[in-house]
């Protein structure tokens, strides 16, 4: 190991990939592993090693935002809704022109098999696609081919019951075709939540141009209206949340029970929304959050409703016994 001088510092120079591995792992020997596997095309396998866990700096989804990303929850060692979520992620990488190195079934069971090496009973997965690594050009013409990487995200997460605070956003709203894509480029995503945050809320809202309720920035937005109709943003300008899918479908149960007038999506104003008896988030690892107040008006009667708690018992026992899990085939 040598060193650059700059000033008054001196500047390691690690010349071995002997040097970097050793300094890596001094780095992770005090802190516990955040993430128990990881898989990267890029080496071609399962990565267990924290210090190992790399993008490369020249891959064009780190300098350049050209790539995609989706998801799926690990709930009682079972994985939830990873067919829907994985037609999602390919449907972005088409529209994003982003490749892939490897057929759908191949990409599934390479997440399959990543879970079971982590080991991991609950929590999530991230995956990405991305144009691959090449050069710091623009164009990723200059690329080596599609990279496919992804990780386990332990979390123990349980189902939400509690209200938060909503705020509506003053940060613009990406345009349809990157709303409706999900990819990297998550700054007004950042930006917002940041936004949220600084007002005292759990989250912001976006409206758009026309005075619309479009979506949060990582979920879905649901209403409950004073008639008692379910109602959810329609999905042409903004994300289509697969949770928020599986609330549709499992909601019309409500509606045999008297619970629910009806179920629908459309385009709903804000200040009509601001009048509903009930809202929530709705999302992977929620999936369904109350929200009782919105920019300092109480939603409803400022309470957690009866109905939003119906809808979330009802995707909380999807994802612990419906039909669409994936049981791991841990070792």
């Amino acid at each position: 190991m040598g060193s650059y001088v700059q000033g008054e510092d001196e500047v390691p120079v690690y010349e071995s990939g002997v040097e970097i591995v050793q300094k890596l792992q001094e780095k992770w020997k005090s802190t516990p592993a955040p993430y128990p596997a990881m898989y990267s095309s890029v080496l071609g396998g399962i990565i267990l090693e924290p210090a190992m866990m790399a993008v490369p700096i020249d891959d064009h989804m780190v300098h350049r935002g050209h790539g995609v990303f989706d998801t799926a929850m690990i709930l009682d060692g079972h994985l939830y809704e990873l067919d829907p979520h994985l037609d999602r992620f390919l449907r972005s990488a088409a529209k994003a022109r982003i490749g892939t190195p490897f057929p759908r079934d191949t990409l599934r069971s390479i997440l399959v098999q990543m879970t079971a090496a982590s080991n991991c009973r609950r929590g999530s997965i991230r995956y990405w696609l991305s144009a691959g690594p090449g050069d710091f050009l623009l164009s990723s013409s200059g690329c080596s081919g599609p990279a496919f990487y992804a990780v386990v995200i332990p979390t123990d997460y349980t189902q939400c019951r509690h209200g938060v605070r909503a705020v509506t956003t003053s940060v613009p709203m990406k345009p349809p075709l990157f709303a409706t894509t999900k990819n990297v480029n998550y700054l007004p995503n950042v930006l917002s939540i940041m936004d949220a945050e600084d007002r005292g809320a759990f989250a912001s809202v976006w409206v758009d141009e026309e005075g619309y309720v479009a979506e949060g920035p990582m979920v879905n937005v649901a209403f409950v209206t004073a008639a008692g109709e379910l109602v959810l943003p329609a999905f042409d300008k903004i994300l289509t949340g697969c949770t928020a899918k599986r609330l549709l479908a499992l909601a019309p149960r409500l509606v045999e029970s008297g619970l629910l007038k009806g179920v629908t999506t459309r385009h709903i104003a804000a200040e009509d929304a601001k009048r509903s008896a009930e809202m929530a988030f709705v999302g992977s690892g929620l999936p369904v959050l109350p929200i009782v107040e919105w920019d300092g008006q109480p939603i409803g009667d400022g309470k957690v409703g009866k109905t939003m708690l119906a809808l979330s018992d009802l995707l909380w026992e999807d994802m612990k016994s419906g039909p669409d899990r994936i049981a791991v085939p841990y070792k």
